[in-house]
This record gives structure tokens, C-alpha cells and sequence, in this order.
């Protein structure tokens, strides 16, 4: 059995820029690209209303537990941090299998993340150069396949993926690199303010411009685009719920947070005492949420207005903001604007996803911050070439491993262990300072509800994903 790990901590300077950095975690594309994907094509207001829920009775449960982990554990690394807290419990340290599959998913979810975050830098200069000008719904559409699909010759659509992917994932590894306060710290406390003002003002266009513009509605009345993405997105129609929209819902909640990953276990060991767990928990978990539903109502209007396909996944983020504002008055520099900042968005996400592997790396081999991220940095490029050159390889990892399996496995396993295993005096220590209620409210829930909402939507995801198929193939052979 290992013993203590003395290590160094590193904090964060305040609560702001704790908070910052957490959701800054939290806010980045799977708020706008891959928020309006999944409810697009899982029933809009049915799936949002189920995503909701999930982030009151699990995310939020599971957030706080992650937080409690880090803080608790003697170490930075989430891996290292169960450890010390299951020898403190009296536990089997094999309880940090949990960091170990979050740990792993952080870094695998990392690695196409910086893709799509190569598709948006491409856009910038699009934005710049007109490239949209004059294009109909249907040409705007065909970029965007294009620079997904076309991975060949010297253009914007074949080496300059590579070159967009290479270029942020060498930003992601810099600022991993520059530590905790100078690095996570700085670009969660600059770029995620800006970032929220601009979104904040783009759903405010969008709804002005889809309300002026006219469709026409079922019963042969007239409508307007922000109308039915009103309707879309907050009149839910539960007859399109199914076990696979409950478990998108659910891996939407633990993917946008960023639960199940390790990032929040790493970010917590980072947290000075005086700050609150809990009240930090629901902030940032809420936080999150607003977002998305404010990314909603910048992409719905749109959507709606031009006639778009809900159904159309990634597009709707890639197409519905070049038709709004393509013909915009200053559009260029707005479009650019907004896809510039949406990139430092996903750094914020980015850096907070490959640091539980950086941690781990630094505490397993004694190694300086900057070599474990140069290591880790070049692992992440490899990997991530996969999503670029190899069909269906990012679909693979988000859908079927990763969200589907791998973030409800590690926050089951989490909820268990904070709920179950951890000795109640350590949890009611790092939940100290909030009210009896709240305390006792957010311990029944991480004891006694996210364990089976999660376990129902892991066995769901696992039937789902790629281990449910080759299960059933054997079945189907042995039958």
C-alpha cells in the first residue's frame, strides 16, 4: 500500500477567480456547439427539460462531490487525491479507479474538443475575407461539410484543419504549462467575462431578427423564427423521450460541467478553505446551464427563421450564425469577433480537460509543469489526428465511449464514494460553512438519488455505445 504524498499545493487567488475557472470549465463549445446538437436532435424543450433535471439532482450532487475529493486529498493529481482519502476512510485504494476512468476520459474528450476548436478558428478568417457573402443556406451548409469532411489538398479545408488543431492544441499545452494562477487562472479571469457579454448580446439579435422575420406555421397562420424557437425550445413534447434522449441529456450534463473527467476533483484540490463547496457548486452548475439556454436562443431563432434542419447536429452552431450574420450590419467583424472569443471560451474548457492528466504526470514522475505538459501536449496531437483524418473517430469517442460509458461510470463511482465510503466527519468538513438544510439536502442527494439516476443512465449508455453492441452480438451468437 502506497503511503502519503507530501506535494506542494498550488491554490487559487480568490474566489472569482475560482468560480471563473470552474465555469469557464463548464462554458466553452459543448455550451454552443454541442448544447444545440443535442437538443436539436433529441426533441428541444422534452430533452432540455430532462438535461435541467439532470443538473439539479445529479450534476450539482456530483460537482460538490468532486469538489469535497480535491479539497480533501492530500494531493493535486484527482488519481492521487481518492487514494489519500480512501487510506484516510479505512477504504481500498482502488477506489481511485474512479479519477483513473476520468482522468482518461478528460484526455480523450480533449482531443476532438480541439478540433472542433480548429473548425471555429477556421471560420474567423471566413468571417474576415467574406467568404459568406452572398451564399444561400444551402452554400453556407456546404462549408461547413466541407471543412469537416475534406480533409485533402493544401486549403482551408484539408491542411488547415491541421494546421488550426495544431496551433490550439500548442496554445492549450502553453497555458497548462504557465501553472494554476498564471495560466488557468488568467485566461478564466480575461476571456470569460467578454465571452458572456457577446453571447449575451448575440441571443439578444437573434431573437429581435427572428421575430421580424415571417414563416409560415402549420395552421396556415404566420409565424416568426424566434417564435418557434421559443415554442421549440420551452413547449416540451414528451412523446419523442426515449432511453437514448434521457442518457444524451444526461451525458450533455456531465460533458458540459465537465463531471466524471477528473477536471473538478484536480480543481478542488486547488481550493483555499475558505471557500464554500456548496454554494460554489449550485453557482457554477446553474451558471453552466444559463449558458446553454442563452446559447439556445442565439442559434434557435435562426435555425427556425431560414428554414434549417433542427436535426443537423454540429451545422446548426457552423451555419445558423454565418446566416445571422453574414448580412448584418458590421457582420464581418461581429462574426469574427464572436468566433474569436468562442475560441478562448474553448481553451478555457481545453486546458481544464488536459489538466488531471498534466497533475497525475507531475505527482506519478516528480517532474516539472512544464515538461508534463510538453508530454502530455504531444500525446494529445497524436490522438486528436484521429478525429481529423479517420471517419467516424470523434463520433466513436464522444457518443459511444465517453459520454455514453465513461462520465456516468466515474460519477456513479464518485456519488458512491463521497456518499457511502468517505468518513462522514471528512465530508461535513469541506461542507462546512452553508446551513443544516442545504448541507443536508445536497449529502441526501449525492447519497441516496444521483446514485440511481446515474447507474439507470450508465446501463443505458452502456447499451447504447459500442460495448452494448458487441455484448449483443455475442448474445445473438450464442442464442
Amino acid at each position: 500500500m502506497a503511503g502519503p504524498v507530501s506535494v506542494s499545493h498550488d491554490q487559487w487567488s480568490s474566489r472569482f477567480a475560482f468560480v471563473m475557472a470552474a465555469v469557464g470549465s463548464s462554458v466553452g463549445l459543448g455550451n454552443l456547439w454541442r448544447f444545440s446538437a443535442e437538443a436539436g436532435q433529441n426533441g428541444g424543450g422534452a430533452f432540455i427539460i430532462i438535461y435541467l433535471s439532470c443538473v439539479l439532482l445529479v450534476g450539482i450532487p456530483v460537482l460538490m462531490s468532486e469538489f469535497i475529493i480535491g479539497r480533501a486529498g492530500d494531493a493535486n493529481s484527482a488519481i492521487r487525491s481518492v487514494s489519500d482519502i480512501a487510506r484516510k476512510s479505512g477504504r481500498n485504494e482502488n477506489w481511485s479507479v474512479l479519477a483513473w476512468i476520468g482522468t482518461v476520459a478528460s484526455f480523450l474528450i480533449v482531443s476532438f474538443y480541439c478540433v472542433v476548436a480548429a473548425w471555429v478558428i477556421i471560420y474567423i478568417p471566413k468571417f474576415l475575407f467574406g467568404a459568406f457573402d452572398g451564399q444561400t443556406v444551402v452554400q453556407i451548409a456546404g462549408q461547413f461539410a466541407e471543412t469537416r469532411e475534406n480533409f485533402t489538398g493544401f486549403s482551408p479545408t484539408g491542411l488547415g484543419v491541421l494546421w488550426a488543431f495544431s496551433a490550439f492544441v500548442a496554445l492549450t499545452t502553453w497555458l497548462v504549462a504557465r501553472g494554476v494562477n498564471n495560466g488557468i487562472e488568467w485566461a478564466a479571469k480575461v476571456l470569460m467575462p467578454l465571452f458572456f457579454f457577446l453571447l449575451f448580446a448575440l441571443s439578444i439579435y437573434s431573437l429581435w431578427s427572428g421575430f421580424s422575420t415571417k414563416i409560415p406555421a402549420a395552421d396556415q397562420t404566420s409565424s416568426n423564427g424566434a417564435t418557434e424557437a421559443l415554442r421549440f425550445l420551452f413547449m416540451p413534447d414528451f412523446s419523442v423521450v426515449t432511453p437514448e434522449v434521457v442518457t444524451r441529456a444526461l451525458g450533455q450534463a456531465f460533458f458540459s460541467i465537465g463531471l466524471g473527467s477528473a477536471i473538478m476533483i484536480t480543481y478542488g484540490s486547488y481550493l483555499p478553505k475558505s471557500i464554500n463547496i456548496p454554494r460554489s457548486a449550485i453557482v457554477i452548475g446553474l451558471t453552466d446551464t444559463g449558458v446553454a439556454l442563452i446559447a439556445g436562443l442565439a442559434i434557435f431563432p435562426i435555425v427556425f427563421a431560414h428554414g434549417l434542419d433542427v436535426n443537423s447536429g454540429a451545422g446548426l452552431f457552423f451555419e445558423t450564425l454565418p446566416i445571422a450574420l453574414s448580412s448584418a450590419p458590421g457582420g464581418k467583424l461581429i462574426g469574427a469577433a464572436f468566433f474569436f472569443l468562442a475560441i478562448f471560451a474553448a481553451v478555457t474548457s481545453s486546458i481544464s480537460l488536459l489538466e488531471p492528466a498534466v497533475s497525475w504526470v507531475i505527482e506519478k514522475f516528480q517532474t516539472s509543469r512544464r515538461r508534463a505538459a510538453l508530454v502530455m501536449g504531444c500525446l494529445l496531437w497524436v490522438l486528436g489526428t484521429g478525429s481529423i483524418f479517420i471517419e467516424g473517430f470523434m463520433d466513436v469517442i464522444d457518443g459511444k465511449i465517453t459520454g455514453a460509458v465513461m462520465l456516468p461510470l466515474a460519477g456513479f463511482l464518485t456519488v458512491l464514494f463521497v456518499g457511502w465510503k468517505m468518513k462522514k466527519p471528512l465530508v461535513d468538513e469541506q461542507m462546512a460553512g452553508s446551513g443544516i438544510v442545504l448541507r443536508s439536502v445536497l449529502f441526501g442527494l449525492v447519497k441516496y438519488v444521483a446514485p440511481i439516476f446515474v447507474f439507470v443512465v450508465l446501463v443505458l449508455g452502456i447499451d447504447h455505445s459500442y460495448f452494448g453492441d458487441a455484448l449483443g452480438k455475442v448474445l445473438g451468437i450464442a442464442a
